[in-house]
């Protein structure tokens, strides 16, 4: 069975009383908000390059 990777379905899971469930949904939000952040810091650099 196929997970959901979106960003509200990783915050339920994330108080999942079962370790490893948690644990990958704290992984998940993590890759989340580092390509969030990987996005921002490439259109900063983009925008000051013109």
């Amino acid at each position: 069975m196929a997970e959901k990777i979106d960003m509200a379905s990783a915050h339920r899971q994330l108080h999942s009383p079962n370790k490893k469930t948690a644990a990958r949904a704290l992984k998940n939000i993590k890759a989340a908000k580092r390509a969030q952040q990987n996005l921002r810091y490439a259109n900063q650099n983009e925008t000051q390059s013109h």
